[in-house]
């Protein structure tokens, strides 16, 4: 049920909404036929590769989920933020404006804002190739095997931003005779996706190429209301997205394997409109009856088009010892329309342009003997971030200074060269008892140029705008972040800083039994340093944010029916980046400033159950407890420093997170039926860090499906209900208006914030949906 402000702000509750997984499993479908493996039930032997070497998730001591090929397909995923509802204290959701750009926290560590320049807190990797950006990161991949989720900070293996953790997508290799996959999908608001992926083998057991191509597409689950322009498509949340991926995979002799990799996905889905939480003092448009509905004063068109193709080489020099080349180009390009007030005035307007590119490579060396194993390699990264966007504040700039509007303009770039190099150890001490220890080294320089001026005009990037660009009236956007290169008081290059890291983890492994391990370990990471690309004036750069992990832990197989693997972990997060909004001299002034101003802690339980109560039955359980918090932001004032920390939450971090399913699978003469439902609960949470206003009160997701599988496996056809209960729960939102501290909760007496409106805006997630899939194979 949807609650809306009166004369006290609620607690507020939304929903979340389906986003380009589905490309994923689109495109993972060359494996659907996934209980024709005729899978023993009772506990499954898990491989993974969490530590860049093939182990089972039993021996691996860090806290990690895996969820295979085959319960994707049991539980009909279409997004990658439902892999967090087996994930403890795992927080991934669809950024506020795409459906493409996704939002990671893992144990309270993350990074909400997409800006160019601002780096992830957790780690995207794609059969391990790092995805540098969030814009695209939603989408998987062709045949994807499985998906990991290692929480805790990964520093040493997978350095920098990795310190809540990282994500891995691995595909699977390609083998076997010639197949083809055809899958269709009808379901709520006009659901049709249409996915065909397949392999041929152009030398038998030798040369392989595999293609993929999908086209995902459904209705909005809402509309803009009213909107400033006439003749766009009025719908909001709808998807539109199509993705293709080509494969080549070589093995010319037994120890020696190649695999080329080439994607590309365009999500051409509109931008989607935030929810106003309190009526407009501006306008006359109601607070909408739903809340998917919106209002924009913008163009409805949006788009996050990338591409990339990636380069592995493994050689097998010994039964101990291989080489593996890893090396990738990436690019995306996504123009965008933010309507942060989300009225048809043209309020607070940010018609945006984000542009990416990066290439990476990496060099290691594995060795592996009965007690003794070696993980090590060299790594380089060389990324480039650019962009700009339009803050168009026109009722204020017609308004205040009697011209046709007000802009500021703000465009650059935060480019990154980074070199590392790693080693991780892990050895026996004696039979039962084992260590590991890792270390990495990064050395890394980041130049940034950032232009900001204003305009007294109402300017939109549509021709595009290049630094140092000269408007038609003769206004010369200035670079304010960077450096003066031939001393004519003019800065005319980039600003420069470079930061090196040195990361350590150490480990000890105590095998009870060959069914029972106990492990503690600690661990560091860090989130790279960077610059602020909306300064307006000269800054020094953020230096790095810096974690300290503990765990101890213990993983048990206490029979064939049962498996607890059970973590306990604190963490210290030092130097986290923050932007402060100072007050400026006039209501032209936009002025964010970003600094190292804070610390928080974390301290915390993570559980995963799993009971094979007969051949049939499966109950699997997830639990994350958390308690995180700031304890030091400092403040400076007249008097002094000052430490604010009671005004700050860790956002997107519930307390609690729950996981409870239930599989049952049915044999019949007509084939097998696997029914699957899942309860997922999220407690309370912020949205944001500093006077937080939107909080989530605590809900839960109910899931239900059944997948059927005929006996000679070519067909299979699929149930699937998500969000049953129809459940509102907020995933984003903004948040420009100011409280009154002598009455915090009375919204007449909010201070209007930027553009002169009450802007409380939230993003929801997917309402109840039902799809049905049928897929064959040839």
């Amino acid at each position: 049920m949807k609650t809306t402000p009166s004369n006290a702000l609620p607690t507020i509750r939304t929903n979340l909404k389906t986003s380009a997984i589905a490309c994923a499993v689109a495109l993972s479908g060359l494996s659907a036929p996934l209980l024709a493996q005729e899978k023993e039930r009772g506990l499954e032997k898990i491989e993974i590769t969490a530590r860049k070497t093939v182990e089972t998730l039993q021996e691996v001591p860090i806290s990690v989920t895996s969820v295979g090929a085959t319960k994707l397909d049991e539980i009909g995923a279409s997004v990658i933020t439902e892999i967090a509802q087996f994930s403890p204290n795992t927080t991934l959701q669809t950024s506020r404006g795409t459906n493409s750009t996704l939002t990671a926290f893992i144990r309270g560590v993350g990074q909400q804002d997409p800006l160019w320049g601002y780096e992830p807190g957790v780690g995207i990797y794609v059969d391990d190739v790092y995805m540098a950006r969030p814009q695209g990161a939603v989408l998987d991949l062709l045949n994807v095997e499985r998906i990991e989720v290692l929480r805790g900070p990964q520093g040493t293996l997978y350095g920098k931003n990795t310190i809540g953790g990282a994500i891995k997508y691995v595909t699977k290799a390609m083998s076997g005779d010639p197949t083809m996959e055809v899958r269709a999908t009808v379901g709520s608001y006009g659901q049709r996706d249409l996915k065909v992926t397949g392999q041929l083998p152009v030398i038998e057991d030798k040369l392989y190429i595999g293609a993929g191509f999908a086209t995902l597409n459904r209705d909005g689950f809402g509309s803009f209301l009213q909107s400033a322009l006439p003749n766009q498509d009025t719908e909001n949340y709808n998807k539109d997205v199509t993705a293709a991926r080509v494969t080549v995979e070589f093995t010319p002799a037994d120890d020696m394997f190649f695999r080329f990799n080439w994607d590309k996905t365009v999500d051409d889905s509109n931008s989607k409109g935030g929810y106003r939480l309190l009526p407009s003092l501006l306008t006359d448009a109601p607070v909408p009856d739903s809340v998917f509905d919106s209002y924009t004063s913008l163009p409805t068109e949006n788009k996050v088009e990338t591409e990339g193709f990636s380069l592995m080489a493994n050689w097998d020099v010994s039964d101990q010892l291989s080489l593996k080349y890893i090396g990738s180009s990436r690019e995306s390009y996504s123009p965008t329309n933010i309507d942060f007030d989300n009225t048809a005035l043209d309020i607070f307007d940010v018609p945006a342009i984000y542009e990416d590119e990066n290439t990476t490579h990496e060099l290691q060396a594995n060795y592996r003997s009965d007690k003794f194993s070696l993980v090590s390699g060299v790594y380089y990264y060389d990324g480039e971030s650019c962009g700009q966007f339009e803050a168009i504040l026109g009722v204020l700039g017609r308004a205040a200074f009697a011209t046709p509007g007000l802009t500021r303009e703000v465009s650059g770039c935060n480019n990154s060269e980074s070199v590392a190099i790693y080693a991780q150890s892990s050895f026996d001490i004696t039979d039962k008892l084992s260590m590991t220890v890792g270390a990495r080294y990064t050395d890394e320089e980041k130049q940034a140029t950032v232009n900001n001026g204003l305009v007294f005009d109402n300017v939109y990037p549509s021709s595009g705008w290049i630094p140092g660009y000269v408007r038609p009236d003769g206004n010369l956007v200035p670079q304010v972040l960077g450096s003066d290169s031939d001393g004519d008081g003019v800065l005319d290059a980039p600003a420069v800083e470079s930061w090196s890291r040195f990361t350590p983890r150490l480990g000890l492994e105590y095998q009870v039994s060959s069914d029972m391990m106990l492990f503690a370990s600690y661990s560091q990471g860090f989130k790279s340093g960077t610059f602020n690309p909306r300064a307006t004036a000269q800054e020094k750069g953020a230096r790095p944010e810096i974690v300290d992990s503990y765990e101890i832990g213990v993983k048990a197989d206490w029979s064939d029916k049962l498996r607890t693997n059970i973590t306990l972990f604190s963490l210290d997060h030092k130097d986290r980046q923050y932007i402060s909004v100072i007050a400026g001299d006039s209501a032209t002034d936009l002025n964010q400033v970003l600094g190292n101003v804070g610390e928080s802690d974390a301290q915390g339980l993570e559980a995963e159950i799993t009971y094979a109560a007969t051949e049939s039955l499966t109950f699997d359980f997830a639990l994350g407890l958390i308690n995180s918090e700031f304890s030091t932001v400092i403040e400076d004032t007249p008097a002094g420093p000052i430490n604010i920390a009671e005004a700050f939450s860790v956002s997107n971090t519930p307390k609690r997170t729950a996981n409870f399913a239930v599989n049952y699978l049915l044999n019949t003469s007509g084939g097998d039926v696997m029914f699957n439902a899942n309860y997922y609960y999220r407690s309370e949470y912020s949205l944001f860090e500093q006077d937080n206003l939107l909080n989530q009160d605590g809900y839960g997701l109910l899931n239900l499906s059944a997948v059927w599988y005929s006996d000679d496996g070519n067909w299979n056809a699929g149930l699937h209900i998500k969000n049953l209960t129809d459940e509102e729960y907020l995933v984003g939102g903004y948040q420009f208006v100011t409280p009154n501290p002598d009455a915090p909760n009375d919204i007449s007496q909010y201070t209007p914030g930027l553009g002169g409106d009450n802007t409380l805006i939230g993003y929801y997630g997917d309402p109840r949906t039902i799809h049905l899939t049928v897929g064959y194979n040839f």
